[in-house]
């Protein structure tokens, strides 16, 4: 069994507003540092309001604004996967650069899935 870290947090409820505080400032962190980011929640915050407003059925706009929140995960997964290689090293390095061109291919296919989606929800509707 591996040790277990002295960062760990607790349990319980304190676990729970660590882990919420924790998370609070790594959107703080990625508003302020990531412009891809800032891109993303710009587009976000058009998309979903405007889904409201689309001859949809319910469970078709769930899907669009789902499809939406999608992008930001990758977004969160994509800088972070990008600060743990950049933290390791700066230097160029083929893995290093194959980590990086596949958290953005990730991101990538997360806006094709956004256009897609929106695409056909729209065409059908």
């Amino acid at each position: 069994m591996l040790p277990r870290s002295p960062y760990k947090g607790t349990s319980g409820l304190q676990r729970i507003l660590n882990a919420t505080s924790y998370s609070l400032a790594g959107f703080k962190a990625a508003f302020q540092n990531e412009a891809a980011f800032r891109q993303i929640i710009l587009i976000n915050s058009l998309l979903i309001p405007l889904s409201f407003f689309m001859p949809v059925s319910r469970v078709e706009q769930v899907i669009m604004i789902v499809v939406c929140l999608l992008a930001i995960i990758v977004e969160r997964i994509n800088s972070a996967i990008e600060a743990v290689v950049d933290r390791v090293s700066i230097e160029q390095h083929p893995l290093s650069k194959n980590a990086k061109d596949m958290g953005s291919a990730a991101q990538f296919v997360a806006l094709a899935i956004i256009a897609l989606t929106w695409g056909a929800c729209l065409i059908s509707a």
